[in-house]
């Protein structure tokens, strides 16, 4: 049941997430040098990012699970 509630605690986390990149897009844009980009392009940006690094994550995570069994 806590998996259930995490992924429902993962919507909202997903549209702040979103905005912060929009933000420092346009904060380090010039430095970087990228031009800013809106909301939409920040969404489908925090997709792939999710998509690339979510399955990394979860077997890092199975892996630190399997070695801390009790002696």
């Amino acid at each position: 049941m806590g998996d259930f509630f995490g992924v429902l605690a993962a919507g909202p986390f997903f549209f702040v997430s979103s905005w912060v990149l929009m933000l420092f897009a346009g904060i380090t844009g010039a430095d970087v040098g990228i031009r800013p980009f809106g909301y939409l392009t920040s969404m489908i940006v925090t997709i792939g990012l999710w998509l690339t690094l979510a399955p990394a994550i979860g077997a890092i995570s199975r892996v630190g699970k399997k070695g801390t069994g009790s002696s």
